[in-house]
């Protein structure tokens, strides 16, 4: 568990420093150039995101159950995940409606992936894990709203009919994760089915 804690940090600090802490991330690039900011940022990073999969495969071996979701909370959790998979295609599709209105549909697909996350699973790493992702996007989320409300920097609005491709392409990434596999291969986690 200590492992997911100390991987959780890492990686959630490193990239808390732009939203929270912006004249701290400048700072450091002013003393170490870009090039040794990106390095230690990089380094920190993927130290952090390997101590984060070791110690949640570690606490699956062991877990401590906190609570049993209600069996409903599973089919919440494959439409949180479909959203969640319309948003983050929708972040790198441009002139697409959801990305115009939203502004950062990448931080909300996200905070939903982690608490569909959250909703079906009550062991004790999965709140440190998903519940420490929604804090930090909760935070994440308002520094960017607020900088989109000073800079006045606002998108132009997106079509629907440039929307559709990210809600077609993110429904068949939802199914492959869901029907085909690919969260079995990727994550080594079974997810449940509709039938589930």
């Amino acid at each position: 568990m200590l492992q997911l804690i100390i991987g959780l940090s890492l990686l959630l600090g490193v990239h808390a420093l732009q939203s929270q802490a912006p004249q701290v991330r400048q700072n450091v690039i002013d003393r170490w150039g870009a090039l040794g900011f990106k390095g230690v940022y990089a380094a920190v990073s993927l130290l952090g995101f390997c101590l984060l999969v070791q110690g949640d495969g570690l606490a699956r071996l062991d877990p401590v159950v906190l609570w049993t979701p209600p069996r409903g909370m599973q089919h919440a959790t494959i439409l949180l995940m479909w959203l969640a998979m319309v948003l983050l295609v929708a972040t790198y599709l441009p002139g697409n409606h959801i990305k115009a209105k939203l502004r950062h549909p990448m931080t909300l697909a996200v905070k939903v992936w982690a608490l569909g996350h959250l909703l079906s699973n009550g062991n004790l790493a999965d709140l440190l894990f998903f519940g420490g992702f929604v804090l930090w996007l909760v935070l994440v989320f308002r520094a960017a709203r607020q900088h989109d409300r000073m800079s006045m920097d606002y998108a132009q609005d997106g079509t629907l009919l440039d929307t559709l491709p990210a809600v077609v392409v993110g429904t068949g990434v939802r199914a492959a994760f869901l029907m085909g596999g690919l969260h079995l291969w990727l994550i080594a986690v079974m997810t449940f089915t509709l039938a589930g």
